[in-house]
């Protein structure tokens, strides 16, 4: 079995790309932006009211 070390060791890193969208601001704001929606859509698709006979 694997240390944790070994693991963590083997793991890919981060691309220069990957760390400058993480820190740039904008980014994070439409990403956010996006992901809330995406939650909205989902919740407004489960809550329907119940239909009667």
């Amino acid at each position: 079995m694997e240390s944790a070390d070994e693991t963590i060791a083997r793991a890919p890193l981060p691309t220069a790309k990957t760390l400058k969208q993480r820190k740039s601001l904008p980014i994070q704001v439409l990403r956010f932006i996006s992901i809330n929606l995406k939650m909205i859509r989902m919740i407004r698709k489960g809550h329907h009211p119940m239909e009667k006979n």
